[in-house]
């Protein structure tokens, strides 16, 4: 078919499902011409392109990524026929308003299901999902790849996508020591999320091309173990689907895209964090989740907070970095560190705005929610100077760390990192341990 002839669309994204949306259902599709994606969430990935090199022969010259906002004028310009929202960690009237812009330029808008877009492993499939970011999935992922490690199994961890930087080079990544991420030249978003698995022993695949980085993965691993990002569905079909919920936000459960869709769908339902909040709040997400999916199995966890050097923040002045997303589009106040710090008898929490250079002040500008803490943001190398310019010019006498990405390694800084580490455990009994273990004996008897 002529490009005239092919169905125009158009994908809204955040560089990660949009590119998967991309390859497994539109590459090579030769009726669809997808003339752009948008960009969103993240800073900095819009103004590039998704290259030629993955987007195949029938876009040679790639797909152009364009600001979200300018969603308007690009319906109008390429006569799009259709509108396809791929990103998440959104609230449901968010995507109705980007429906409404669609429908108002005359497009379709579209919802592609995780039937269209789930890719098959051929090996045993774990997934931890959640119904919003900052839920702690990366401490649960940890945690199961630890027990299925000690019965003998390889697990391969598959990642969430977070490709930030050259896409061609990002397709297909796997990372086992902190040289690999040395080598990629990984964000601290990116870090985060990586460093812990490597640390406990795990490889970790990520990229942008799922389906060869599966194949790799699977030829590597006994299992596989997808840890996902945000409130995403897996890209890989689960044989076991695991969503967490946080009492810390009772409500965001059912408020949220993709994140109901991926608690309607659990096999079990993980209450987060139950040890930091009241029985009520914990009693109160149980029973929307349980009117959700009534079928699932809702379990209680816990996550213990402890700082590697108490001794050191106690009666001190203590500026607070923690993971970036859980605090930015997580929404969350505050997080681990602060808690940390909090528990630990600090002296003050230095707020981060007195001290804010410019690309962080930016940050506490889009984000006017923050608490007293500075996400640890550091998406690009100017965003990852001024992170570290803040620290180094505030009146903090110590910095306590609630980021998984080790913060000693950044130049400049000069103050003591004390890191606030969080990891998952059981809070009941029989918990999440006995559905793993009930899920292998299923998978070796079958």
């Amino acid at each position: 078919m002529t490009s005239s002839a092919r169905r125009r669309v158009v994908i809204l994204g955040a560089a990660g499902r949009d590119f998967h949306v991309f390859n497994t259902v539109f590459r090579d599709d030769p009726g669809s011409d997808v003339v752009a994606f948008t960009a969103a969430q993240i800073p900095g990935i819009a103004g590039r392109a998704y290259p030629a090199a993955l987007a195949g022969p029938l876009y040679p010259e790639g797909v152009p990524i364009l600001d979200e906002a300018d969603l308007p004028r690009l319906l109008h310009d390429r006569a799009v026929d259709s509108v396809v929202f791929a990103y998440s960690d959104v609230t449901h009237a968010h995507v109705m308003h980007l429906a409404s812009a669609a429908l108002a330029g005359g497009a379709d808008f579209e919802l592609l299901g995780p039937r269209r877009t789930m890719l098959r492993a051929g090996r045993p499939v774990i997934a931890v999902c959640a119904v919003r970011t900052g839920c702690g999935k990366s401490q649960v992922a940890r945690w199961i790849a630890a027990r299925l490690g000690a019965v003998g199994m390889r697990v391969g961890v598959l990642r969430h996508p977070m490709p930030y930087g050259d896409l061609a080079r990002q397709a297909v990544q796997r990372f086992a020591s902190l040289a690999d991420l040395d080598a990629a030249d990984c964000t601290l978003e990116e870090r985060e999320e990586y460093e812990p698995h490597i640390a406990a022993g795990h490889a970790v695949y990520a990229g942008v091309d799922y389906a060869r980085i599966l194949e790799l993965a699977a030829r590597e691993s006994d299992l596989i173990l997808w840890d996902g990002g945000n409130n995403d569905f897996p890209f890989i079909r689960p044989d076991l689907l695991i969503t967490l919920v946080d009492p810390l936000r009772p409500g965001d459960e059912s408020a949220y895209h993709p994140g109901e869709a991926v608690l309607r769908m659990a096999d079990v339902v993980l209450v987060a964090k139950s040890n930091a909040v009241s029985p009520e709040a914990v009693s109160r997400v149980e029973a929307a989740a349980r009117a959700l999916n009534p079928a699932a199995p809702v379990i209680r966890g816990a996550s213990r907070v402890t700082l590697d050097d108490p001794g050191a923040v106690r009666g001190h002045r203590v500026l607070v970095v923690e993971d970036g997303p859980t605090l930015t589009h997580g929404g969350m106040a505050t997080g681990a560190g602060h808690a940390g710090a909090l528990a630990a008898g600090a002296a003050a929490i230095i707020d981060p705005r007195l001290s804010a250079a410019p690309a962080i002040a930016a940050v506490f500008a889009r984000y006017p929610h923050l608490g007293p803490v500075l996400p640890a943001m550091g998406y690009d190398a100017a965003q990852l100077r001024d992170l570290a310019s803040t620290i180094a010019a505030s009146a903090a006498e110590v910095v306590v760390s609630g980021t998984p990405a080790d913060l000693r390694v950044l130049p400049g800084i000069g103050k003591p990192v004390v890191r606030a580490r969080y990891a998952y455990e059981e809070a009941q009994e029989p918990g999440l341990g006995a559905v793993i273990d009930r899920f292998l004996a299923l998978r070796r008897a079958g």
